[in-house]
């Protein structure tokens, strides 16, 4: 039977003693041991002599009441003992202290054999301590802690104290004592490991784990001991922030397994065990926790660099090769140095300048600033304004940053390069990459590793493994976090410090966000603003996404300023591809007109079963610039319709009953169809996320959302931005 170890506040004992005198204490305590009043006796039976109830301090039995005058100390405890007598009161304990005894009844067996078992441990807990404390020879110590090891898997009581009170011993222990030999290490590991098969190590036991991986990496009590220990805290470790030490255990573990002949394809063999032979993780705190340890690891190569970050150039002057020497301090051990590009004129043929690499000694870290063999220019004005860049200066997007090289020392050069490594199996795995691609959507780095070529050419790998998921809740991970921050799609887009191969992966990641939710005027004019040079560029090497996007930019009249129009069309005509996409927009641009061209109904109804080709048929067929109310009811129209759609300028009333049109859909009709006054979504599949698009439709006056996936936060939100709403359906509705 399985008894739980009593606590302070479980029992509370209450003892009367019993002199000679029969006065009012009924047991007392003499040389020869304890006397009874008989059963019979006139005054006290023997329900009355013996009391206890409820309280049990770690340290002291005591008595509020004032029944027992002094405490008594588990170390004072010299014998317990099961009593009992026949008609007599059953479960009794007798406690042998110096000087005389104590008599303990329960309320019943279960209770008695709880206390017994818990004054037992405590007793023995004792013992250990003070034997512990002095070691002699280490191996009558060993034998020690293997019997307190059995003692405590043997013990009948289930508290998670029986387990970390033996390890909290050893652990004082080897903190006390630095003298050991490798043997004594190894055998104190494997005399413990059965405790650690349930139980997080203490502190300084992981101190002393972690002295063993790096001393000793190769050694067996690496793979045979320690592998159950750190599979243990990756699945259930919930905080590496409350535990530190257990986070820097996990770390110097894999390093330890990097180090083993076969290297990386042992580390491999181990996350495939965390992650399980399934396509599902059944853990999911494991991933969270690789991540975590991963972050610590690579933060600690560039700690030198972080701690002269006083000394250093920020990110946005390491992206924008800004020049502030005069602001930083000369003395400092680490400097990072940059020289300003030179600035080209728009006339001027682009000339080579070579600049003698300069190395600053950090003790084991250099840094080499090189710069760039090709001056670029720099682009004078932003989209829109009065005096455009002509295309040459568009067309100039490579890097106006130093190159900066970072060179580690040996010992960082391995660990980033095993935690980098570890991320890219990570990514692999398809179950793990949206949890993956959402933790690192904040680029948990410091700016020192983003400044680093070697760290962003490596974790590329990564970043194309998002770029490459088809699931929206993977890529979208590659836009910033929040407005005003940069993401990985700017840093690895031409221009960005982390780009290094003329944009390739930015075109990856443009065609995998168009090809989602991202053709929207907002995702066009953010690439018209910041990134145009470079989407010129790739247009005129022919990349097929960036002809589309410039075609796109023409079609919603993202571009304002004529000159710059004029420079997008003469990039799309100097390619096939690029000739072809554009009398294709030249074509959709006349039937436009001919479409919103004033005329034709002002109602329109569908029949049911018509589909998206059907709609697109149709609207080709006349002028609707007069149609204010299309219902598409019942028909098997999705979300590519509202391309055709959000050419009707007149539309106030729009009709998706039973329709599979989505989130996607509505996002595109919420920028373009801002009149529209009444919307049916009745029966559809749209969630939240297209839902809340709809807020910046003022006009709306009506909205059906019955049977959607509404939930009630996002109706609560849309009422209260969209002040003309008067008419809401929201039935069979999380809101309803």
């Amino acid at each position: 039977m399985r008894y739980k170890l009593l606590q302070e506040g479980d029992i509370q004992v209450c003892v009367i003693r019993h002199p000679r005198t029969f006065l009012s204490k009924i047991l007392t305590s003499n040389s020869s041991g304890w006397s009874f009043p008989p059963p019979h006796h006139p005054l006290l039976g023997w329900s009355s002599c013996l009391q206890a109830a409820c309280f049990f301090s770690l340290s002291v039995f005591w008595q509020p009441t004032g029944y027992m005058e002094n405490s008594i100390s588990y170390s004072a405890i010299e014998d317990v003992q099961l009593l009992s007598w026949e008609n007599a009161p059953k479960y009794c304990l007798q406690l042998t202290i110096p000087g005389g005894t104590v008599l303990l009844q329960a309320a019943n067996s279960y209770l008695r054999d709880q206390w017994f078992h818990s004054l037992q441990w405590k007793k023995k807990i004792y013992k250990y301590k003070k034997v512990l404390s002095n070691p002699g020879r280490w191996e009558v110590v060993l034998k020690e802690i293997r019997t307190l090891v059995d003692m405590a898997l043997t013990s009948p009581l289930q508290d998670d104290s029986i387990h970390q009170a033996p390890l909290e011993i050893v652990s004082k222990l080897l903190s006390e004592n630095n003298n050991l030999t490798t043997q004594d290490h190894e055998s104190i590991i494997v005399a413990i490991a059965p405790l650690l098969e349930n139980n997080h190590p203490p502190p300084d036991l992981c101190e002393f784990f972690c002295k063993h991986c790096r001393e000793r990496p190769r050694s067996m009590v690496v793979i045979e001991v320690f592998t159950p220990v750190v599979q243990r805290i990756l699945k259930h470790n919930m905080d590496f922030g409350k535990c530190p030490r257990l986070r820097l255990f996990t770390q110097e573990y894999i390093l330890a397994l990097n180090e083993l002949n076969a290297g990386m394809e042992v580390v491999k063999k181990f996350i495939h065990s965390m992650h399980g032979p399934t396509g599902q993780c059944p853990h999911p705190r494991v991933l969270p926790n690789l991540v975590a340890v991963c972050l610590a690891a690579i933060y600690s190569c560039y700690e030198e660099f972080i701690n002269s970050r006083d000394n250093s150039p920020s990110l946005k002057e390491i992206r924008n090769g800004c020049q502030q020497q005069c602001d930083r301090k000369p003395n400092l051990p680490l400097r990072l140095l940059h020289t300003s590009p030179d600035l080209v004129s728009q006339e001027a043929t682009l000339t080579e300048s070579r600049l003698k690499p300069v190395i600053v000694t950090s003790n084991d870290i250099h840094v080499e600033v090189e710069r760039n063999n090709t001056a670029n220019q720099k682009l004078t004005a932003n989209v829109g304004n009065d005096s455009e860049p002509n295309l040459i200066d568009c067309l100039m997007v490579s890097p106006t940053c130093s190159t900066m090289s970072i060179e580690l020392s040996a010992q960082a050069d391995r660990i980033l390069g095993c935690y980098v490594e570890i991320l890219k199996m990570l990514s692999d795995y398809d179950d793990w990459r949206p949890a993956l691609a959402s933790l690192l959507q904040p680029i948990p780095f410091p700016k020192e590793a983003l400044a680093h070529e070697k760290f962003t050419k490596e974790l590329k790998y990564v970043i194309q493994r998002f770029a490459e998921d088809p699931r929206q809740e993977v890529h979208s991970c590659l836009l910033s976090v929040r407005a005003g921050k940069d993401g990985w799609f700017q840093l690895y887009s031409p221009g960005g410090v982390a780009c290094d191969d003329d944009g390739e992966l930015f075109a990856s990641m443009v065609h995998i966000l168009m090809g989602s939710c991202y053709k929207t005027k907002k995702f066009l004019l953010s690439l018209a603003e910041n990134k145009l040079g470079p989407c010129m560029l790739l247009a005129l090497r022919g990349n097929q996404t960036m002809v589309e996007i410039l075609c796109l930019m023409l079609e919603y009249n993202i571009i304002d300023n004529n000159d710059t129009q004029l420079q997008i069309i003469s990039t799309l005509e100097s390619t096939d591809v690029g000739k072809r996409m554009y009398e294709q927009l030249c074509d959709r641009q006349r039937e436009l007109k001919e479409l919103q061209r004033k005329g034709g109904p002002t109602r329109l109804t569908l029949p049911s079963k018509s589909t998206d080709a059907d709609l697109a048929r149709l609207l080709s067929s006349g002028s609707f610039g007069n149609l204010e109310n299309l219902s598409l009811a019942f028909t098997n129209v999705t979300s590519a319709c509202a391309e055709h759609l959000i050419k009707l300028p007149s539309l106030k009333q729009l009709n998706l009953w039973s329709t599979q049109f989505g989130d996607a859909g509505l996002r595109l009709l919420s920028e373009h169809l801002t009149m529209l006054q009444v919307l049916n979504l009745c029966e559809t599949p749209v969630t939240d996320a297209g839902l809340l698009a709809l807020s910046s439709m003022k006009s709306l006056c009506s909205l059906n959302m019955n049977s959607t996936k509404l939930s009630a936060d996002t109706y609560e939100d849309l009422k209260a931005k969209l002040p003309n709403l008067k008419e809401v359906d929201v039935r069979y509705t999380e809101a309803w």
